[in-house]
């Protein structure tokens, strides 16, 4: 089975067109967020591996857990379920500009594949433990696929 990525330009390419079909309108099948504040959601999850957002420290249960979680989806490859809790930081309740949130996201993106070419993303993520470039493109994807299910997309 393909685990996709963000670094896999074709991967890569799918989440921009299915960004491209969100629109203001687009009708949530779970959750609290708005599309616009899903889009600024996902860009806030993105910085955190550029740096531009730092997560605070978690206590260690969670921190195992959230390891785990981090390696269950990598061996089995699957998603990331409905509501699931996030850091405060990332929770987004206000209401944003839709087309300028997602330029944006797609700028955050170009941001994130610039530094990883760079191999110069964080190495550690205070709820998934050490990540490497590699991580970091999978789990980018499996968070903004998970979102853009969200949105029917």
């Amino acid at each position: 089975m393909k685990r996709k990525t963000l670094l896999h330009p074709s991967d890569l390419l799918e989440i921009k067109q299915r960004l491209s079909q969100l629109t203001e309108c687009s009708e949530k099948k779970w959750g609290k967020m708005k599309p616009a504040q899903m889009l600024r959601h996902c860009d806030r999850i993105i910085q955190i591996s550029t740096g531009k957002i730092i997560l605070p420290k978690i206590n260690l249960l969670f921190r195992t857990v959230g390891i785990i979680t981090k390696l269950e989806m990598r061996l089995l490859n699957n998603g990331i379920p409905p509501n699931m809790p996030t850091f405060k930081c990332v929770v987004i309740t206000e209401n944003c500009n839709f087309d300028k949130t997602r330029e944006e996201l797609l700028a955050t993106l170009e941001d994130f594949l610039q530094k990883a070419a760079e191999n110069n993303l964080l190495s550690e993520h205070a709820l998934f433990g050490t990540m490497n470039v590699k991580d970091w493109g999978f789990m980018h994807y499996k968070h903004l696929n998970h979102h853009l299910k969200q949105f029917g997309l």
